[in-house]
């Protein structure tokens, strides 16, 4: 009776606490079209516009360039003057369990692995919870678009990409089902690092015997999805192979996650013999480093998600993870950039700061964070850089958005509607502001 008695009061104070701080509401549709003017263009190509204007119209980028060089009709357009202010393309928030989980150490509140290893027909993006509050709290800080990604062994299921300001799942979606997870199997355990925690696709050490047994598995999987996918219409369904037709006509990228120098060679081989098109090395660290020249060999993109954090081995720099993005793209290779935990996800844009004392200019370190990651998840032809023809997803801050002293987002727009920046946080602040003012 008294357990029930506190499962019933910690329910109503839960309820409680959620009316006081309701998720903002979902932007309507642009109806007319939008000029800001006056700003400084960062384009995430490179180029930096000084006094630049950029008009979206539909939710489309329909301008970028000088004041000066607009000729457009200005007739019926939303004008915001945003001198002095710096304009960004939306931050891309990869490799996350944004939605899946709202409280790590809360059970009811994690949905993001199912039972099994070999799930790669499980859709992360039907447990995608819009109504999260952590969303509007990592979309307050210009990230706008996120890729949502299971969690488990072997093979977790398959991720998708999502807008962050939508009714439902199904409004969410802005890419759907663009990957499968793979979480290449381990021989021993590691040691772990201080605050690893919260990041998908990791797998525990299991030995020899079962390390044999887990690469079999596997195997035999894709096997069977290479003869599966050479069928125009099998007469019975099976819905994991179908998950994993997408990896050999390039439809679908194969996302890695293997955090030992040997294991990631060993992936990247698997991967390549089973004809996969498309492979991406995630939560890339010092292990990755040493395997550079193979992952430059083959062309392998990588995401690094430990920025924040100590070296991995003891003999490490103790910058070291601050130095890999510039270290990655000054061999060439393709790097983008996440973080560990998704409710500390706001913090995406200080990580890519963090990397201009250590290497990257400014503009490639903003690179790593729209650009870069959306080419590593493939739809760059519609995000990730302001140009004419490309989804008007666009952040306006009053100061450095990658420096978190200046960092002030004012507005942020995702396919040209006007999102809310409010988020719990502030209200929260706003509320209690209110209480304890002084007259």
């Amino acid at each position: 009776m008294k357990k029930r008695l506190l499962s019933i009061t910690f329910i109503a104070a839960a309820l409680l606490l959620n009316a006081a701080a309701q998720n903002p509401v979902v932007a309507p549709a642009q109806s007319l079209p939008v000029i800001l003017e006056g700003g400084t263009i960062h384009t995430g190509t490179g180029e930096v516009i000084d006094n630049g204007l950029i008009a979206f119209s539909a939710g489309k980028i329909t301008y970028v360039g000088k004041s000066g060089g607009f000729t457009g009709d200005r007739s019926g357009s939303t004008v915001i003057n945003v001198t002095g202010k710096q304009i960004y393309p939306g931050l891309i928030f990869p490799n996350t369990s944004l939605g899946l989980i709202e409280i790590g150490g809360v059970e009811v509140t994690v949905d993001n692995r199912e039972t099994g290893d070999l799930n790669p027909n499980v859709r992360s993006i039907v447990a995608y919870n819009t109504d999260s509050h952590v969303i509007p709290v990592v979309r307050s800080n210009g990230i706008l678009i996120a890729q949502i990604v299971p969690d488990g062994t072997l093979l977790p299921g398959t991720s998708s990409i999502v807008q962050l300001d939508a009714w439902n799942w199904m409004d969410a979606i802005y890419k759907a089902d663009d990957g499968i997870i793979l979480g290449w199997p381990r021989k021993s355990s590691p040691a772990r690092r201080r605050g690893d925690y919260g990041i998908p696709g990791s797998m525990p050490g299991a030995g020899e015997n079962q390390y044999t047994r887990n690469v079999e598995q596997l195997e035999k999987i894709f096997t069977d999805a290479i003869a599966y996918s050479q069928l125009n219409d099998p007469a019975d369904r099976n819905l994991r192979l179908e998950a994993l037709k997408g990896l050999f006509d390039g439809s679908k990228r194969l996302y890695i996650n293997a955090p030992e120098p040997g294991g990631i060679v060993a992936a990247i081989t698997f991967a390549i013999r089973y004809g996969v098109k498309k492979i991406v090395l995630t939560n890339a660290d010092e292990s990755a480093w040493a395997v550079k020249d193979f992952l430059k060999e083959h062309h392998i993109p990588v995401i690094l998600a430990h920025i924040h954090s100590l070296p991995k081995y003891e003999d490490s720099d103790t910058r070291f993870p601050f130095k890999l993005a510039a270290m990655f793209t000054k061999e060439g290779i393709l790097v983008g950039l996440t973080y560990e935990n998704q409710a500390y996800g706001y913090n995406l844009p200080f990580v890519a700061g963090q990397t201009v004392g250590y290497g990257l200019t400014k503009e490639e370190a903003l690179q790593t964070v729209t650009a870069n990651n959306a080419k590593i998840l493939g739809i760059d032809d519609l995000t990730g850089t302001l140009e004419k023809g490309k989804d008007a997803n666009i952040v306006v801050s009053s100061g450095d958005l990658l420096d978190m002293m200046t960092n002030n987002v004012e507005y942020a727009f995702i396919s040209g509607r006007n999102v809310s920046l409010d988020n719990k946080h502030k209200q929260l602040y706003r509320r209690f502001t209110e209480k304890y003012k002084t007259e």
